[in-house]
């Protein structure tokens, strides 16, 4: 007799399909937890605006300003940063997400249900908030409208995966001299026109290939203006902001794009 399968932390998963409670949509060991709870939703955008108000109340307190451009990014890399850890969780949760992707097309089926929406409702016990499993339902929800995060010879699975390698430490390099301007500006402007020029490009490819790959044709056009055009656009808009201030930071030798 075959074992059953695990939920990727080394647990026994007897409902690998997923829990099919109308509230929650979490899987079966979540829901056995106990104690004070948070919608996931709500975690993330709290995560981001501590990290990004972070960054801009810094600035304020060292240099009694703010300034527009570095909000904007302290806000782009606050994302990237959450980002990054879904993109190493997509990465170790890789056969989960693929189970967990036909729960949700199922799930959908029966309910009508949003499944991003549900997902981002859901409570998640804070014993278990930076859970690689539970997040790694980010994806398997995304996946039903880009069937590559369920599908790992994709381009966009594997693309994503680097970006939650390889950003993290720049990012939060970038994120520290546009804040504290402890780098020279040369060396912050070579970072950042490296890191912002693969957000852009690598992006920019990704769209391209869900429309060659006519992945478009399987969803709605609300779905896909929201979900490929919207959410990509901010990543390909806030990299193209980073080059700019990249190349002043190099020809200007010193950081008075940023206000300083």
């Amino acid at each position: 007799m075959k074992d059953a399968p695990t939920d990727g932390e080394g647990k026994k998963d007897n409902n690998p399909r997923g829990d099919m409670d109308s509230n929650r949509a979490l899987p079966e060991p979540d829901l056995r937890q106990t104690g004070p709870s948070v919608p996931a939703g709500l975690f993330a955008a709290l995560l981001v605006s501590v990290l990004a108000l972070f960054g801009m109340g810094t600035r304020y307190y060292t240099h009694g300003d703010l300034n527009l451009i570095h909000s904007v990014l302290s806000l782009f890399f606050s994302v990237n940063l959450l980002v990054c850890y879904w993109e190493i969780c997509l990465f170790f949760r890789r056969d989960y997400i693929e189970r967990r992707t036909d729960y949700w097309t199922e799930r959908q089926r029966e309910t009508g249900r949003t499944p991003a929406g549900e997902f981002l409702a859901s409570r998640v016990p804070l014993t278990r908030i930076f859970s690689p499993t539970v997040w790694a339902d980010a994806w398997a929800t995304y996946a039903q409208y880009d069937s590559s995060y369920a599908d790992r010879r994709t381009f966009g699975f594997n693309v994503d995966i680097g970006n939650g390698f390889v950003t993290p430490l720049p990012t939060l390099m970038l994120f520290a001299a546009y804040t504290f301007d402890f780098l020279p500006a040369l060396y912050a402007g070579i970072l950042g026109a490296m890191v912002f020029w693969q957000w852009v490009y690598a992006t920019t490819l990704y769209c391209v290939s869900f429309f060659v790959a006519k992945r478009q044709t399987r969803i709605s056009r609300l779905q896909t203006f929201i979900f490929i055009i919207v959410i990509n656009s901010f990543w390909v808009l806030c990299a193209m902001l980073g080059l700019y201030v990249s190349v002043r930071l190099i020809m200007d030798g010193n950081y008075s794009v940023l206000g300083y």
